[in-house]
């Protein structure tokens, strides 16, 4: 391997959708790989046959997709892997640093069982309790030949010796140093003939070239076993330097944050939307958020620039990111602070874009007008955080209230309204200025306060007493709309 070369992955496993962590993950990988030049994979690790879910790796790659995190090489696969992974276990068990190991799950609950009645500690099958298993270290070579000819299930696991020091050093977290005696024996390669992630990520990222591991805290426990296994491969001087990053925490309270926060909060945990058990869990795209947004936000979710500044491009983060500038502890997802972000994302977007955005919704709910999203338009650009908040804003141009908050509302307002309508309606030259004008003027001709007259005429257009320039809507709307809402509205209302 190239030392200078760099070559990272994303590694996700397809058990279910791909949380905002992983995509975290992936992000970093991406941008380290792109600033130094070097080359981003993806690799699928499907091993898990159990679990494994089809259309979470379709999730996986959309996700990616629609973030523009789109990987140089891959995505490779595992489950295609297997003769490779099968060829290395048997080095191991040559080497004598991996061992054969028949114990049924009953057994093994039993084993647990029978030491947490007489050890305060938890059991874990180790240098001190693998010789009462059953196993080739423990076993006759004929009992060991007899459960062979049985066919009996069998895992293989790594010996790991005894008193032994581990250490490595982690790009975030510094020099780590681990006793092998504290360790257990992990099983590489399960009953079902597919190797567990331990063996598998260790002979992939070597045979891949991998320069740099770059994943989350989770396996920062598991490291110690990945580095023997280079060790104990004779692959320590091609071994990757490795970086684990901080997890991303729940807005409030402890913990990381999980998809059951996001439903009970009501908040995306997803890049995009995720079904499970006939239910549609929406993600950041279909709650609005812009993909450079999502990226942004992501990225601010534990590296910090040493700047002020907030608001990044994909382009951006890749000049700036920096393995160094990452924090060790965990990250807390903001939500309030991403909305801001993504609305100075939006805010950037080109108005074709927002204006197609807008009349695709108006034909989807049918009640498009043509033309009217580009008057509409600068308006609420600036007043939108999300996609859908912009839908949300723009719809009142499309469609007359159904609603009204009426806590504002006055009925004494009635009068003055219907004669400010026939005044502006009437205008010769019917725009927004004009009816400021007239409107102004007759508030000050009638001695009024100028919310006695604009909050109730607001909410018999808009249905709410708060919206965007009130004059500029109604030049939106028009003569005729705007007849045709007073009218509606204060029947309602009187109802």
């Amino acid at each position: 391997m190239d030392t200078k070369k760099v070559r990272v992955r994303f590694a996700p496993s397809p058990t279910g959708p791909l949380h905002i962590g992983g995509l975290r993950t992936a992000l970093y990988n991406y941008l380290f790989a792109k600033q130094n030049k070097g080359t981003f994979l993806l690799r699928i690790e499907d091993t898990d046959q159990a679990r494994f879910k089809s259309k979470a790796e379709q999730h996986i790659l959309d996700s990616l997709g629609w973030c523009g995190i789109l990987p140089d090489e891959g995505p490779y696969k595992q489950s295609e892997r297997k003769e490779i992974y099968n060829k290395h276990i048997k080095k191991l068990i040559e080497l004598g640093d991996a061992y054969i190991a028949f114990d049924s799950p009953k057994e093994l609950e039993l084993k647990r069982q029978e030491h947490e009645q007489k050890n305060k500690d938890p059991f874990q099958y180790d240098n001190k309790t693998r010789e009462s298993m059953r196993n080739t270290l423990s076993l006759s070579k004929k009992e060991i030949k007899e459960l062979f000819w049985a066919k009996t299930p069998c895992v293989v696991r790594i010996k790991m010796p005894k008193n032994k020091k581990i250490v490595f050093n982690d790009i975030i977290r510094g020099n780590i140093e681990v006793n092998t005696s504290t360790l257990d024996d992990k099983v590489l390669l399960k009953a079902d003939g597919m190797p567990t992630y331990h063996l598998a990520n260790v002979v992939d990222d070597y045979l891949m070239n991998i320069s740099h591991v770059i994943r989350g805290e989770e396996w920062l426990p598991s490291t110690p076993l990945h580095v023997f296994l280079y060790k104990t491969l004779g692959w320590k001087n091609k071994m990757p330097k490795f970086a684990h990053l901080p997890l991303i925490l729940k807005p409030q309270g402890k913990g990381k944050l999980s998809k059951r926060d996001g439903e009970k909060m009501g908040y995306s945990v997803f890049p995009i939307h995720w079904e499970e058990k006939g239910k549609n869990i929406l993600g950041f795209k279909e709650e609005g958020f812009l993909p450079q947004a999502t990226v942004n936000i992501l990225a601010l979710l534990g590296w910090n620039p040493g700047t002020e500044q907030e608001v990044f491009s994909l382009k951006d983060l890749i000049k700036k990111f920096s393995l160094k500038k990452i924090s060790k502890g965990g990250a807390r997802f903001d939500l309030p602070k991403s909305k801001w972000i993504n609305q100075k994302h939006l805010q950037k977007e080109p108005d074709v874009k927002l204006i197609k955005h807008i009349e695709d919704k108006a034909k989807e709910k049918g009640c498009f007008i043509k033309g009217r999203a580009k008057k509409t338009l600068p308006l609420i650009k600036n007043r939108a955080e999300t996609l859908v908040g912009l839908w949300e804003e723009a719809q009142v141009f499309y469609c007359s209230p159904t609603k009204y908050n009426t806590k504002k509302w006055k009925s004494e307002a009635k009068e003055h309204i219907q004669k400010i309508v026939f005044l502006i309606v009437g205008l010769k030259c019917f725009n927004a200025a004009n009816v400021k004008t007239t409107t102004t003027d007759f508030i000050k001709k009638n001695k009024l306060s100028f919310s006695e007259v604009l909050v109730p005429l607001r909410i018999l257009l808009l249905g709410d007493s708060i919206g965007p320039d009130l004059f500029q809507t109604i030049e939106v709307l028009g003569e005729k709309e705007i007849e045709k809402r007073i009218k509606k509205a204060l029947k309602l209302i009187g109802k």
